[in-house]
């Protein structure tokens, strides 16, 4: 057996289809999850934030953390699937003549399923994460910005996206990474072919060759770096917008 290190495994992985494919699936599907999620829960925070702040409705927005992800991933399939709930009401009423004729949203190419799932559990999250920072922001800025004639846009752009824009992209790092990564929702609700890069990555470690075993170690290495260096260019950003801004204090 040879245990020195090598790039062989490295190579070999780059030149499979089925990990490129899998790769582009998985971005894409993660990508179009995490910016559904910051943007409905950005509305959701900057439009109901005060309402938010109670009690009561703040506990049934963040109540769906409580539960772990396959649990939505099970309620998707229950609600959204061919045979699920939606599917018999609309068949019940009339508008769909057989379960065949509902849309494909679980187990789907396209990953829309996924993506659902992932919307649904995230938005809460997201919420969590800017919620204090719209409590935090003074309705003086808006007053001035207002009074100077700025409309909406205007007070979103110069009052509030500084303020949540570190909280922002700090939420889309984990949900991205989580979402990249996980194993629970994709193998429920995923197909075969193409399918996200965990489920590939355990097919491989516990198939039946041993030989597909260093691909899969390849493939969370190649993933793992992947989030360092996104994480790394979204740090280097904030310090440059950091710095930027404490040299127009200093001058």
């Amino acid at each position: 057996m040879n245990n020195q290190w090598t790039l062989q495994n490295y190579i070999q992985l780059l030149e499979s289809e089925r990990f490129v494919a899998s790769t582009i699936f998985s971005l894409k599907t993660s990508l179009a999850a995490t910016l559904i999620s910051l943007v409905i829960g950005l509305l959701l925070t900057r439009y109901f934030y005060t309402f938010l702040e109670r009690n009561t409705p703040r506990l049934m927005v963040w109540l769906p953390m409580l539960f772990p992800h396959f649990v939505w991933g099970y309620m998707v399939i229950l609600v959204l699937s061919e045979t699920g709930v939606v599917s018999q009401m609309l068949q019940a009423a009339g508008w769909i003549s057989s379960s065949s004729e509902f849309p494909v949203w679980t187990r789907d190419s396209q990953g829309i399923g996924i993506i659902i799932t992932y919307v649904w559990k995230e938005v809460p999250f997201v919420i969590l994460m800017l919620l204090p920072v719209y409590s935090s922001i003074k309705s003086e800025y808006h007053d001035l910005v207002k009074t100077l004639g700025g409309n909406r846009w205007h007070r979103f752009k110069t009052v509030e996206w500084p303020h949540i824009l570190p909280v922002f992209i700090e939420t889309f790092l984990i949900v991205f990474s989580f979402t990249l990564a996980a194993y629970e929702v994709p193998a429920l609700l995923g197909t075969t072919f193409p399918e996200m890069l965990s489920v590939l990555s355990y097919d491989w470690f516990y198939g039946s060759s041993w030989d597909d075993r260093p691909l899969a170690f390849a493939a969370m290495v190649l993933l793992s770096l992947g989030v360092i260096l996104l994480t790394a260019a979204a740090y280097l950003f904030l310090n440059k917008k950091r710095w930027k801004a404490m040299r127009g204090r200093s001058t």
